[in-house]
């Protein structure tokens, strides 16, 4: 039976969400200029060249760990923010709410953790809050995009398991080497899948770079490290629900640095895919 989460947990968790929900954000401003794979390679690069020089090379876990990365990150990272490109940072939190119910799923089935009857239906109505969101009349022309999005948030729960399943490496080790080993695979998917790399880099204006930094630095390197150390000590279905508030974090952050709004029915599709997500919440704190 897994232990209850002290405070210092709860506050990790809180962080996590904040700093991955300004993400969205920073990454919605860059990609305005950056191609979207190659912004995540510079973030994963500036991730590993802050944090390799304070951990030893785990030479014993390099090739789980870059299954992890391919997974989790290369693949994952691609995929979202690829679509993240087509769609409002806020539309795109609120899909990506997604991983909360794919990870509870993926811990059940994977991992054998715990699931009750509640946390099954605040699945079910996550699934169908996201199908409201991608089935309005104004967020048809982006279908594209939100799949992309679903994808990413498929393959993120993914290498959440995995991750969850690495033995004897701590969560700093772990945000250090997926960075050191996804910055070369996500340079190779941007030369693979886009163009104007070098354009791009040549013209960029300090705001870019400063979003280049909070991804690396804030979101990546302090916002993974807390994430992977709470994925480490406890339940994956445990620590996924404070992923609830980082949509709230997103949108706000939208309408306030990005001039962006919301549709009723991705409102109303965003509330029903919260409601789900509170139901997984709730159901584990009655257990």
């Amino acid at each position: 039976m897994s232990e209850p989460l002290k405070p210092i947990d709860m506050l990790m968790g809180l962080a996590v969400a904040v700093t991955w929900g300004m993400g969205l954000v920073f990454a919605k401003a860059a990609i305005v200029h950056f191609p979207p794979i190659l912004l995540m390679s510079l973030r994963f690069t500036v991730t590993a060249l802050a944090l390799v020089w304070f951990v030893r090379p785990p030479i014993n876990q390099l090739w789980p760990l870059f299954k992890v990365t391919l997974v989790a990150a290369t693949i994952q990272y691609s995929l979202t923010f690829t679509g993240l490109k087509g769609l409002d940072a806020g539309v795109t939190a609120l899909i990506v709410q997604l991983e909360v119910p794919i990870l509870t799923l993926l811990g059940a089935v994977l991992l054998h953790e715990k699931t009750g009857l509640r946390k099954w239906m605040g699945i079910a109505l996550a699934f169908v809050g996201v199908a409201m969101i991608v089935g309005a009349p104004t967020e048809r022309i982006a279908f594209a995009s939100a799949a992309l999005v679903i994808g990413g948030s498929f393959t993120w729960a993914v290498g959440q398991v995995m991750v969850r399943q690495l033995k004897d490496i701590d969560g700093l080790t772990i945000t250090a080497w997926v960075a050191v080993l996804a910055a070369p695979q996500l340079f190779v998917m941007s030369l693979l899948f886009e163009s104007g790399q070098w354009l791009a880099a040549k013209s960029a204006p300090p705001v870019v770079w400063i979003s280049v930094a909070y991804l690396g630095l804030i979101m990546t390197a302090f916002g993974y490290w807390l994430w992977y150390t709470l994925v480490r000590r406890h339940p994956v279905s445990q620590v996924a629900p404070y992923l609830l508030l980082l949509p709230l974090v997103s949108v706000i952050g939208g309408i306030l640095f990005l001039g962006e709004t919301l549709s009723w029915s991705s409102l109303i599709g965003g509330a029903v895919v919260l409601a789900g997500v509170a139901s997984i919440v709730l159901e584990k704190r009655q257990t």
